[in-house]
Order: C-alpha cells, then sequence, then structure tokens
C-alpha cells in the first residue's frame, strides 16, 4: 500500500527541521512548506521542499491536490514575544489566519491528522509557577492568543468532523541534534541557552539576567528546559497515537522540573570553560517567577520516552552548534 504524505509546515526552522529529519529516519513521506522568512532550506534532510506562505490558499490546494497528504504537522509561526506585544496583527495574521486557512483547505482535501506546534505561553503566568492541561489558560501576550485561537480552531473542526489532532504546548526548547546535522540558527535568537551559547563563543558580547530578586533559590526565573530532539520524538509519537485511533487531546511537552538562569549560565561557562559576559538588569514585564510543565499525562498518552533530560546535554549540543557557526565550518555556512 502506497505510504500517505505528511506535510510539515515551518519544516525549514529550528523545531520543524529536527522533526522533519525524524520523519525521514522512521521512512515517512514528507513535503516540507517554508517561506524562508526564518528557516534555511538546507536545514531541511528529508523530502520535498516547497517555497511559500502557509496562509497561501492556492499553493495549500495545489500541494494536497499533487500528493496524497493525510496528516498536517504545523510548526510556521511568529515566536517573539515583545514582538507580538508591538505588532499583534503581524501575529494574528501568520498564527491565526493562516492557520484558519490551512485548516479549510487541508479539512476539504480530507486530511485525517493535525498535530499544532502550540505554546505554554497560552497559560500566562499560573499560580504556584506549574501549569497541567487543566491550568486555566490566560495568555498576556498576543503570541499566546494567537495559538490559543488555533487550538480552539481544531477542537471546534474536529467536534464538526474534521481532523483528529494533538496539540503540543512546549515549554522552553533548547539544545540540538547530537551529531551536528542541524541546529538552532535563528536570526536574532530570544532564547536563553542559545544567547548564552552564542556569548561564550563570542557571537555576542554578552548575556542578560533580567531580575535577580524573584521568590526562588538564588533569585532568577525557572524554566523547563527541553531538549529539542525529545521534543521532535513527541510528534512521531502523536502521529502514532492518531494513527492508531486515538482521540484529539492537548499535551504539555516538558520535563516536570525547571532550572534557573543562573543555573543554565553555569552550565554553559562549564561547558565551554570560560566565564561569561553577564549583565544583571531589571524584570521584564510579564516574566513569571516560575514556569514548569505538569508533564505526566503526555507519558501516558503517548508513551512518551524522553532521552536527553540533562541540563549538561542540552548546552553541549547548543554550543557545539554555536561553535560550528562560529568557526565557519562549511556544514553550518547557512546558519552564520
Amino acid at each position: 500500500m502506497k505510504t500517505k504524505k505528511i506535510l510539515v509546515t515551518g519544516g525549514a526552522g529550528y523545531i520543524g527541521s529536527h522533526v522533519v529529519r525524524q520523519l525521514g529516519l522512521a521512512g515517512e513521506q514528507v513535503v516540507t512548506l517554508d517561506n524562508l522568512s526564518t528557516g534555511f532550506e538546507e536545514a531541511v534532510t528529508s523530502g520535498e521542499f516547497v517555497v511559500g506562505d502557509t496562509g497561501d490558499a492556492g499553493l495549500l490546494g495545489r500541494l494536497f491536490a499533487e500528493h496524497d497528504i493525510d496528516t498536517v504537522m504545523h510548526f510556521a509561526a511568529h515566536t517573539i514575544v515583545p514582538e507580538s506585544v508591538a505588532d499583534p496583527l503581524k501575529y494574528y495574521k501568520n498564527n491565526t489566519a493562516s492557520s484558519r486557512t490551512l485548516l479549510e483547505v487541508a479539512h476539504r482535501h480530507g486530511v485525517r491528522h493535525f498535530v499544532f506546534s502550540s505554546t505554554a505561553a497560552v497559560y500566562g503566568i499560573p499560580d504556584g509557577g506549574r501549569a497541567s492541561e487543566t491550568t486555566p489558560t490566560q495568555p498576556i501576550n498576543p503570541y499566546g492568543s494567537s495559538k490559543l485561537m488555533t487550538e480552539w480552531m481544531l477542537r471546534d473542526l474536529a467536534a464538526a468532523g474534521g481532523p483528529s489532532y494533538v496539540a503540543l504546548r512546549y515549554f522552553n526548547v533548547a539544545g540540538c541534534e547530537p551529531t551536528g546535522t542541524i541546529g538552532q540558527s535563528t536570526p536574532k535568537a530570544t532564547l536563553l541557552v542559545k544567547v548564552a551559547c552564542e556569548a561564550a563563543v563570542g557571537r555576542r558580547p554578552g548575556v542578560s539576567i533580567f531580575g535577580t530578586d524573584y521568590p526562588t533559590p538564588d533569585g532568577t526565573g525557572i524554566r523547563d528546559y527541553i531538549h529539542v530532539e525529545d521534543l521532535a520524538a513527541a510528534h512521531l509519537d502523536a502521529l502514532g497515537y492518531l494513527r492508531g485511533g486515538g482521540d484529539s487531546t492537548t499535551l504539555n511537552c516538558g520535563y516536570g522540573h525547571g532550572y534557573s538562569v543562573r543555573d543554565v549560565l553555569k552550565a554553559v561557562e562549564v561547558a565551554s570553560g570560560a566565564p561569561l559576559s553577564i549583565v544583571e538588569e531589571t524584570r521584564r514585564a510579564g516574566d513569571p517567577a516560575e514556569l514548569v510543565a505538569v508533564a505526566d499525562r503526555i507519558r501516558t498518552t503517548l508513551g512518551w520516552k524522553p532521552r536527553y533530560d540533562d541540563l549538561d546535554t542540552i548546552v553541549t549540543t547548543a554550543l557545539e552548534w554555536e561553535r560550528k557557526i562560529a568557526a565557519g565550518d562549511p556544514s553550518a555556512y547557512w546558519a552564520a
């Protein structure tokens, strides 16, 4: 029987490219759609690549007509929280309106399964710093709101006979593919691990700590950091779950424990063998003291078994990728 294809939107980006790689290794037939606004074609290591926008209904119609696609994995999105506050309509256009277009065309062409890249930002600032899937969703920025609105569309479309889905709410994604084939190359990155590793190899002058007076053991914010390879594996587990007849569901993607900003910076200093230039600044508006996943449901529902639940491993893989970029390694030329 001919294998059905998987459409991966945003598959040239950081997380999407790691998922595409794992799908290829698993023997899946993949079509990647990405407009290359922040992604890199060279990061797509499997299947067919198409340049284009997720909100282009005509292009989507042609892709679904030309390929036997029964699953969509949807990563394409803007993801910078401060930018979403400054330019909310950009986020509602790309993250919400384009997702609606994708869902409409996919449903019209009989797509059966949908795996959605959501975010812990839907929770806002949860009481006690921990969030389970039943924690009230109260986003405090347009980025979180734009993702939550897509979750609602998925829910309502599924109830009306549309594709079954798994919405995965990411906590703090970090690290890179351990053998160095692909990595995180997002322009103007804001994620702490990457920023600190860029500083460690001289691509940034230093790194800032925003807030040192939180009610945490060392005064800095605590976050749940998940290795990108474990996150990618969760998408393949979600695919298997849906193919096996699993009901639509929403799941947290985290390890269930956190590290402080100082913990992360210390791990980078140890891995690099040199101190970082660190500047302590005031808190940023909207940053919770702690945000950690209650992550039992993903294990029981998908049978997900993380392999890289270790801060040193996360940091080491990220640092090795930054070293390749800094050294002008030909295999990482596209990421400079």
